[in-house]
């Protein structure tokens, strides 16, 4: 397996630039969490971008789901013809009822393999703990965890069938600093989303990418939010948002925690709760 995250080994002289990079994703990849002051987002994509000299096509959006990502982001990525693309998804799916991993790993392979086709180098994420950032009621914590641990066996048999490069956000290095988390705690701060670029060009670098500038961890341009901010995010957005959630997730959540021996052997199977 080729997922990285506190180490990266060192290439030689780089073997090809990337002029277009493809970003396919969710709300991690719209760059929500990093806040422009005149208004919109930017994120790891206009990092990466920068740090690769490429142009960026970003054809991600809030909400997507693997299926999104297959159906509706591949053929424009595609009509791009990117050198490079990073797909960072799959969260959006853990918090689904209807959760399939055995789904959910035929979409990413799917992906990955039309994007290699066409001639891109695709870089993929392997998942953190969110429990330990984003705090939840514990039986949702586990359930979200397993989910966690389903989803990144998902992106380990892909990264096993296509050799794609991944980074592993578990062993980043600040992966669970607060200032590496935005308001809400799910999504990267503007700090964050540096470091997960920086992380990215090194996996591109290793694989032979020219990175004319590298990724700066210094924080500049963004809208900082400061105590209020977190108050009101989470009246107005975070509670909704696990309530909304939690009617989704909460039944299955029961189902594990009752559940003494799950099926085995499946990649659909969920795994048995830890200690």
């Amino acid at each position: 397996m080729t997922a990285v995250g506190i180490q990266r080994t060192t290439s030689t002289s780089p073997a090809w630039s990337a002029r277009t990079l493809a970003v396919l994703g969710d709300s991690t990849t719209v760059g929500v969490g990093d806040p422009l002051p005149g208004g919109g987002w930017r994120g790891v994509g206009p990092f990466l971008g920068a740090a690769l000299g490429a142009r960026v096509h970003n054809v991600s959006f809030t909400g997507a789901r693997l299926a999104c990502v297959r159906e509706r982001q591949l053929p424009e990525a595609l009509r791009a013809r990117p050198d490079a693309a990073i797909v960072i998804a799959g969260m959006n799916d853990t918090l689904r009822s209807d959760f399939d991993p055995d789904k959910m790993c035929a979409d990413l392979t799917h992906v990955v393999t039309a994007l290699n086709q066409a001639g891109s180098v695709v870089v993929l994420v392997r998942y953190h703990d969110h429990g330990r950032v984003f705090r939840l009621p514990g039986s949702l914590r586990r359930a979200l965890r397993f989910r966690i641990d389903r989803l990144n066996e998902v992106i380990d048999a892909v990264v096993a069938a296509t050799g794609a490069p991944c980074l592993d956000l578990d062993r980043l290095p600040g992966a669970y600093e607060p200032p590496t988390w935005s308001v809400d705690r799910l999504h990267p701060s503007e700090y964050g989303h540096r470091i997960l670029a920086d992380g990215l060009a090194g996996l591109l670098a290793d694989a032979g990418c020219e990175i004319p500038r590298p990724v700066s961890l210094v924080c500049e341009g963004g809208l900082r939010a400061g105590p209020l901010a977190h108050v009101a995010w989470l009246i107005v957005k975070g509670i909704p948002w696990l309530w909304r959630r939690g009617r989704d997730l909460v039944p299955y959540a029961i189902g594990i925690m009752l559940r003494s021996t799950p099926p085995s052997g499946t990649l659909s199977a969920e795994p048995a709760p830890r200690p």
